[in-house]
């Protein structure tokens, strides 16, 4: 799984949000449930549908902003409120993507981050001050759990647990719902993947998110995502939520290991929020259209770097 690296949920009242209960609006009922999510007409692929109608499948789509290094430590809090204020204005629901953390994608196509822990701690400490009061959903470090015990990452595990932490708590604290990401079906085991969610910090956590960024049908996930709640759950973790990123997964079985901007990869089914038990939806979350990387060797198929926009591979997507 490949990750972008610039720009470019959610039951009722009264069900269980983690080990707690979801923050509420003074009439009772918090307003991640009834309304949609929001569709930002600054995304890349928006703008590209107000040019050309031919990707309106794209554009017309909620997708989120991508929280990365990208934005500086002393300017990360106004651009987190700055888009999230455009979706309170017309009241609907933000999503974000942390991706910052130290030894992001394992120096793959997508990596970076902060550059220590210490670093990190601080930038996550802005991006929360701009979430304060915004009722935002906010995908956790894609990759970062997944990753770990792989033999070409180079971080120090417990620090990465411990960061990890502190971004679930500092972003529920602040009112936005966090899911972890806990990889896919084709990655990890529920059995494998559920300790290290629970020592990452999950259960401060809305839940989980899987598929980000892959191509694993929707299905597939969702038994993934029951098995890793039965595995929780046996740890004394319960209450927890998840959502599925459906954005490129409508091209049936995936090659295994063909991974980066690959061409029989299709654009799945819209995000829409459904609060059926634990799968709060689909979201789009690695935004359709924007690169996976650049390679030399032809394994991106012809991309440019991570998180550009990118016309041919959109047309791709929509055929």
């Amino acid at each position: 799984m490949r990750r972008r690296r610039i720009i470019g949920t959610l039951a009722a009242l009264g069900l269980v949000w983690g080990v707690g209960t979801a923050p509420a609006t003074p009439g009772g009922t918090d307003p991640r449930t009834t309304r949609g999510l929001f569709v930002d007409p600054l995304m890349p692929g928006s703008q590209a549908a107000a040019d050309n109608p031919r990707y309106d499948r794209i554009g017309k789509r909620a997708q989120p902003l991508w929280i990365t290094d990208y934005y500086a430590i002393d300017g990360v809090a106004d651009a987190v409120r700055r888009y999230t204020e455009r979706a309170e204005e017309i009241e609907k629901t933000p999503l974000l993507v942390l991706y910052a953390i130290p030894g992001r994608d394992c120096g793959l196509y997508s990596s970076g981050g902060e550059p220590d822990a210490a670093s990190y701690r601080s930038w996550i400490d802005q991006v929360a001050l701009g979430l304060q009061g915004t009722h935002a959903l906010v995908v956790v470090e894609p990759d970062a759990v997944p990753f770990i015990g792989n033999e070409r990452c180079s971080f120090d595990v417990d620090e990465r647990l411990s960061l990890l932490r502190y971004a679930v708590r500092q972003v529920t604290d602040a009112g936005g719902w966090a899911y972890l990401d806990a990889g896919h079906s084709g990655w990890r085991t529920p059995a494998d993947i559920a300790p290290l969610l629970k020592r990452a910090g999950i259960a401060d956590a809305r839940g989980f998110s899987t598929n980000v960024g892959n191509f694993r049908p929707t299905g597939q996930e969702q038994r993934y995502a029951r098995g890793v709640l039965a595995e929780l759950e046996q740890r004394g973790v319960r209450g927890l939520h998840y959502v599925v990123d459906t954005g490129r997964n409508g091209g049936g079985t995936p090659v295994d290991g063909d991974v980066c901007n690959p061409t029989w990869a299709r654009i799945g089914a819209p995000p829409k929020l459904l609060f059926r038990d634990a799968y709060d939806g689909r979201l789009w979350v690695k935004n359709p259209g924007e690169s996976d990387g650049q390679s030399d060797d032809g394994t991106c198929h012809g991309g440019p770097p991570s998180g550009q926009w990118w016309p041919q591979g959109a047309r791709r997507l929509l055929k």
